[in-house]
């Protein structure tokens, strides 16, 4: 979108692209949303402020059956993530808006930035105990060197499968929406009794969106929970 070359410290390239400036655009729609619905100065508390904390409520419980009461210091980060990634998804539902998480730079890059930051965080409470996670138990001594490669191999793809699971979902439901919105678009357009007619597939792919909204929140949940 916007591009800046200027001769500082030799050659300085400045580029706002569309998957920065949507990253911006979320990241204060993030914001905003919080802001608005913020109850603090007021004893009834609005729609807003009710769905938020209901939602806030929902991703707190799901944190405390995964990781237990004692590790919530890690809560605001998980329910940022969660926030983030669920409006970036319905964002992109909007017509001719841009999803970015249909990027695989972002999504792989999201999946192997917590990979590593937990498995260091990992390595840092458990210290040499975070090996054994990778030798089941009773295994017999002979199969410890195989089902260690397998369970290491299974523990570095959860970095790629997140990532690419975020990216297929969203990318394959775009992209079936934007074929079927431009097929009826042309059947829309030809007659009046092909546009009657078309009003039976236009109910089913109503329903398509339905369901391709409900994928955006189980993604979203599959990501960050």
């Amino acid at each position: 979108l916007i591009g800046i070359n200027a001769p500082i410290l030799g050659f300085f390239n400045l580029t706002l692209t569309n998957l920065a400036l949507y990253s911006i655009v979320l990241l204060f729609l993030t914001l905003g949303l919080h802001f608005v619905s913020s109850n603090n100065r007021k004893l009834v508390p609005s729609k807003w402020s009710i769905a938020l904390e209901s939602s806030f409520a929902s991703v707190n419980t799901m944190v405390r059956d995964q990781i237990g009461t004692a590790n919530e210091v890690y809560l605001p980060f998980i329910y940022s993530l969660f926030f983030f990634i669920i409006i970036a998804n319905l964002t992109g539902n909007v017509p001719y808006n841009y999803t970015i998480t249909t990027s695989i730079v972002v999504s792989l890059g999201l999946s192997f930035t917590i990979f590593i930051g937990v498995t260091i965080l990992a390595l840092s409470i458990h210290k040499v105990r975070f090996f054994s996670f990778f030798i089941p138990s009773g295994c017999p001594l002979a199969l410890v060197p195989l089902l260690v490669l397998i369970e290491l191999i299974s523990y570095l793809a959860r970095a790629i499968s997140l990532g690419v699971r975020l990216f297929a979902n969203i990318m394959a439901g775009h992209t079936l929406l934007k074929i079927l919105s431009t097929f009826l678009f042309q059947m829309f357009s030809s007659s009046i009794l092909v546009a009657v007619v078309t009003l039976v597939p236009f109910a089913l792919f109503t329903a398509i969106i339905g369901l391709e909204i409900g994928v955006s929140l189980i993604q979203a949940y599959v990501f960050s929970i």
